[in-house]
């Protein structure tokens, strides 16, 4: 049977006041979600389906940028994105301009698995929900006190995007990624979260979701790029987020970071900024919940 392992992250970028007030939930919230989906993979639970799982939880904490949450746009409305990606054989679903819906990650897989599309958006999406009668929410539940908060300030910014990779018993990887976008965004503003390739990607060598500057990771197509310099460069995978990263030859103007994982279950996160909410269990059963860069939590799972 081969190594499971898992990993998240929830978010890159500037360190806040917000942020250090609630160090201590999103630590929580962090390895509430890493053990929820680790326990399913022990259990013999597909990649997919652990990445849905866990994600799932992240949208439904607060304290992160994805479903309950979510940032406003400068209509005051929230407009979320998501999308899955199933590395065996390369299929994805993924939405955009997402509303009503509790779970978008939930919907992104409905595109996967039930129709013959990749990408819905908007009222589309909220239709494809109806029909595969997914649990849908009044506005009022994604709203809170922080983001309306950001939204008053005319902040621009969106930390908290969500994201999972996994690797199951069978050998399969998959990654996903859900987020709220960018506060005081135009409306109709589509980030990375929901492109395959960049801000998601799975494939049989690896798989990985991105957090940070939207526009930026699309531009670079990040996730994909990590894919490509394993694939043609050999590098490993540490080297290959690290390059994507922080390549001096192309370097990236923005915050930007990677959390992904390999067929051998190693683990490899990357960011250039202040913090990335980051989890991970490997194949060693080693549990590491992360917010800056040297603050570690790891024990044995």
């Amino acid at each position: 049977m081969n190594k499971i392992a898992i990993a998240i992250h929830g978010g890159a970028g500037e360190n806040s006041e917000f942020i250090e007030a609630n160090y201590a939930g999103y630590l929580e919230g962090l390895r509430n979600a890493i053990e929820h989906g680790h326990q399913l993979l022990v259990d013999g639970a597909s990649a997919v389906d652990a990445v849905e799982a866990t994600v799932q939880i992240l949208e439904d904490n607060p304290l992160f940028n994805a479903g309950r949450g979510a940032a406003l746009n400068s209509d005051g409305e929230v407009e979320m994105d998501a999308a899955i990606m199933d590395g065996s054989n390369r299929s994805a679903g993924s939405v955009s301009m997402v509303t009503q819906v509790k779970n978008p990650i939930t919907l992104a897989r409905k595109v996967m698995d039930n129709t013959k599309h990749v990408h819905i958006a908007g009222y589309g999406a909220l239709r494809l929900a109806k029909d595969h009668e997914l649990e849908l929410m009044h506005k009022d539940y994604f709203i809170v006190e922080r983001q309306l908060n950001d939204l008053k300030d005319e902040k621009s910014y969106g930390h908290g995007t969500v994201g999972c990779v996994a690797l199951d018993s069978q050998g399969n990887m998959a990654a996903g990624t859900s987020t709220g976008g960018i506060t005081n965004s135009l409306p109709g503003r589509v980030g990375d979260s929901c492109m395959i390739g960049a801000g998601c990607y799975a494939d049989s060598n690896c798989a990985s979701s991105c957090t940070g500057d939207g526009e930026v990771i699309i531009t670079n197509v990040i996730a994909h790029k990590v894919a490509l310099l394993m694939e043609l460069k050999g590098m490993t995978l540490q080297e290959a987020c690290d390059y994507t990263i922080n390549n001096p030859n192309q370097p990236i103007a923005g915050d930007v970071g990677i959390v992904s994982v390999n067929q051998y279950g190693e683990i490899a996160f990357s960011f250039n900024c202040d913090r990335m909410h980051r989890a991970s269990i490997d194949r060693t059963g080693e549990l590491v919940v992360d917010i800056y860069q040297s603050d570690s939590l790891l024990k044995p799972f």
